[in-house]
């Protein structure tokens, strides 16, 4: 393998490059996420024995801003990519927390590397729900029209998990509704927009009765 090349110095670490392990924890999601340490656990040294090294700017440009991904070779090429920054909080805790997002994928993008187990393949494997959350579901689903796609069934059920938050009167009532429909929640995650917007209904709901709890996506 030419590893001059900066193609070729990336094949060569990609060789030695592990997974990245899920080993922080996401209380609001129940659920355990690989980390930006994780990721740069699973890539740093290979792409670094192999004449790579890695910078993640912030950048303006016309459509807003991005974190860009670069792999500098010692041959002078370079292999870039951006993921945009999507900001929920105005504040510096929000812009921090969307950084280290945007580091933590676009730092798996570019070097090819997953989580131990993959968010992807976990959200195509079937979730099994409980006949009573099936039959919620179902009186929600059963008002669309024949044709309805699996997504126009999921965006129903996220606007009623959305507006079963909204009705809840207490933050113990709230997080009860959270475990009681987790199963559905968990489901969504084949669809991320759907998942992260019942996700923040929920906070938002938290934060009006005072209890504050940032939350960070996987």
């Amino acid at each position: 393998m030419d590893d001059v090349s900066i193609a070729g110095a990336l094949a060569s670490a990609q060789k030695q490059m592990g997974k990245a392990f899920k080993s922080a924890n996401n209380p609001h999601f129940r659920s355990k996420y690989a980390d930006l340490a994780s990721v740069m656990d699973a890539c740093m040294g290979a792409l670094n024995d192999n004449g790579i090294a890695v910078i993640q700017p912030l950048r303006e440009t016309e459509f807003g801003r991005n974190v860009e991904t670069i792999f500098i070779h010692k041959s002078g090429e370079q292999l870039e990519c951006s993921v945009p920054l999507i900001i929920s909080k105005n504040d510096m805790q929000g812009l921090g927390s969307a950084i280290t997002y945007a580091r933590r994928y676009g730092l798996m993008s570019l070097a090819g590397i997953a989580p131990e187990d993959d968010d992807g393949n976990a959200a195509a494997a079937s979730i099994a729900v409980t006949p009573p959350e099936r039959s919620w579901a179902q009186t929600i689903t059963d008002e669309l029209p024949p044709n309805a796609t699996d997504r126009d069934k999921a965006s129903a059920i996220a606007d009623a998990l959305c507006a079963q938050f909204k009705r809840k009167k207490t933050a113990q009532q709230l997080n009860n509704e959270w475990d009681r429909r987790l199963q559905l929640i968990e489901a969504l995650k084949k669809f991320t927009d759907l998942y992260e917007k019942v996700s923040d209904a929920f906070q938002i709901r938290l934060e009006e009765f005072g209890v504050k709890d940032e939350v960070h996506y996987e």
